[in-house]
Order: structure tokens, then sequence, then C-alpha cells
């Protein structure tokens, strides 16, 4: 009986919380049909505003996976002084609010911060410019790779690596070769986590881009201003993409968990 009464509950909890606000934000973004729907994708500043989110993922993702498991191969396999203070710098983005993220670089590279007005005589602008939304998403997304490899290298030790060095290699055969394969899943998994988690970047973004349309809208912001615009079927649709993509990549990542699961039976 409590079970089934608990099982009950989750299932409920999760239909409600989970489950629900997807179904609703796909039936009001069809409330008009389809072609209502697809017609307001086709929008300039709606257009403009997917090419930035797709282009701030990539570049968010790419940052973060070269840096992140550079952090994380160091913090996994050496010990040095303020190596703990490193881990809770990194994991900082996890439990202040992006906002402080994107304040911060603001500080640094506005009009009135430290480099902000040398920067703009150069012509070279990071806030209310791309470059400001690349550095707030990757803020909020760095921790993910760095957290997620570090203990599966702990776990494969520096024995391979070692063994590796003593045949010839040097340190980027290592990693490529020996210390990367033996982490790929944790790898893999990680990436996909800060891509789904890159796209859906509101609060830093929200500071730094200044909301231009067409220029530093990224599609929440986008789907923000549609909505304060009273277009709720428009609104509604962009919000329907963004949470396909995030879908599909959520489905990605559990399909190679359980791809590798299922390889690791039949070995």
């Amino acid at each position: 009986m409590p079970r089934l009464l608990f099982t009950t509950v989750i299932y409920l909890l999760v239909g409600f919380m989970v489950v629900l606000p997807p179904v609703l934000v796909f039936a009001t973004a069809l409330s008009h049909g389809l072609g209502t729907a697809l017609a307001t994708l086709t929008d300039p500043d709606g257009l403009s505003a997917i090419r930035l989110t797709l282009a701030v993922t990539v570049m968010s993702m790419l940052i973060n996976t070269i840096f992140g498991t550079m952090a994380a191969w160091t913090l996994a396999h050496f010990r040095f002084p303020g190596r703990n203070l490193l881990v809770v710098l990194i994991e900082l983005p996890l439990s202040v609010s992006p906002v402080v993220g994107g304040l911060v670089w603001l500080l640094v590279f506005g009009t009135q911060g430290w480099w902000g007005a040398a920067l703009e005589r150069w012509s070279h602008p990071i806030v209310f410019a791309q470059p400001g939304i690349v550095l707030a998403t990757v803020f909020v997304t760095f921790p993910y790779i760095t957290r997620t490899l570090m203990p599966m290298l702990t776990h494969n030790g520096r024995e391979a690596e070692e063994a590796a060095v003593m045949l010839g290699a040097n340190l980027w055969q290592v990693l490529w070769h020996v210390t990367l394969p033996g982490a790929r899943l944790a790898l893999l998994s990680s990436v996909l986590l800060t891509t789904a988690r890159a796209m859906g970047e509101f609060g830093a973004v929200s500071v730094v881009s200044g909301h231009i349309p067409g220029l530093t809208e990224t599609m929440p912001l986008h789907i923000e201003t549609l909505y304060n615009g009273y277009q709720t079927v428009a609104a509604f649709t962009m919000a329907a993409l963004l949470a396909l993509m995030a879908m599909g990549v959520v489905l990605a990542r559990s399909l190679t968990e359980r791809r590798h699961g299922q390889t690791e039976e039949r070995a």
C-alpha cells in the first residue's frame, strides 16, 4: 500500500510540474493552427533570435568543453595550494543567481565599468553586444563539464596516463588517446547538459544584452518581448521551439547513456 501511494504521488507530481507546462505551451502555440504558428517563426526578429541562440550555444559549448576539461583534469590529478578554493569558484555559478554574473560583466565591461569606455573607443563593445552574451552564458554553464568529469577522471586514476608517458606520448597524445576515451560518456553527457542549459539561459543574458531586437535578443529574451507585447501565439510558438530543442538535447543524452549501458552489459 505505501509503495502504491508513493508511486501515485510521484506520478502526479511529475505530471503536474514537468509534463503539464510543456503540454500547455504546445497547445497555446497551436491554438490558431500550425500554419499560423510556423508563420510567426519567419519574423526577422524571431529568425535573428534563433540564429543568435544557436551561435551562442555552440560557442559557449566549445569554450566550456576545452577549458572545463582542462580544469577537471588538473583538479582530478594534482594537489596544490588553493585547490579547494578553485573548486569553490568553479561551483560558484551554481549557487548564485545568474543575474549576479550578468551584473559582474556589466561592472567590468559596461560603459561606466573598468574597461568598457576603452573598448567602446576601440569599437569592440562587450556588453549590449554578442560577446557579452557569450561571456554570460559561459559563466552560468562552466561548472557542468568540470564537475561531471572530475569524479570519472579521479576514478580512472593516472596509471594508464603514466604508462603512456613512459612509452613516449606527449601531453596532448595522452589526453586524446588515453584520458578522454576513458571518460567519453561523462564528457559527452556534460557537453549535452551544457548545451541544453546554454540554450535556455535568461537571467545573465538579460542583464548584458540590452534587449535589442534583431541584434542581441536570444530566444528566451525574444519570448519575453513577444509576451509583453501581447503576441501570445508568437511567444508560445517560440517557447515551443525552444522546448523542442532542449528536449532533443536531453533525449540525445539519455540515448547515449542507454547505449553505453547496453555496450557494457554485452562486454
